[in-house]
């Protein structure tokens, strides 16, 4: 089985051969402008271009908690926006984290791995803005991806 792998560096500069996914958890409002968005949008301006179009069309697509839309940027580099978070600020039900949703994107993100023969990179998903914590994600990277044979690495930015 593969191992989680966890590094110092930058997710939007994935480290590994050949074919790679960039995986990042985006909230259900259409909003994209603080934490790891950020970097992804410095990087490449795909990703969101294509997030802001499908929430537009939400009506008539798939937009929603647990959906993934994956997003090429180069050759051989995907980014997989996945919609893990509910609205943007915590209230009375937590923090806008997510975990069933990202649980669901996880699996759905190891499915285009799998076909693109792909590594998958991120940072800490759903830890940061999200208000999530790393010791309930990590199972389920490891659960969705990892026990899978997919060489995952988390980057711990800095």
């Amino acid at each position: 089985m593969a191992e989680l792998r966890v590094t110092k560096g930058d997710a939007t500069s994935p480290q590994a051969k050949g074919p790679k996914v960039v995986a990042h958890v985006c909230n259900d409002i259409g909003g994209w402008g603080k934490g790891f968005v950020v970097a992804v949008s410095k990087r490449w301006p795909e990703p969101e271009r294509a997030y802001r179009e499908w929430h537009r069309g939400r009506a008539t697509n798939d937009f929603g908690l647990g959906a993934v839309q994956l997003v090429q940027v180069k050759p051989d580099t995907w980014v997989a926006n996945m919609i893990g978070q509910r609205g943007i600020r915590s209230g009375s039900k937590g923090p806008p984290v997510r975990y069933e949703a990202i649980l669901s994107c996880l699996v759905e993100l190891a499915g285009h791995a799998e076909r693109l023969g792909a590594s998958v990179h991120m940072p800490r998903i759903g830890c940061g803005l999200a208000g999530g914590r790393w010791e309930l994600v990590e199972p389920m990277v490891v659960e969705a991806l990892v026990a899978k044979g997919i060489e995952t690495t988390v980057y711990d930015f800095g």
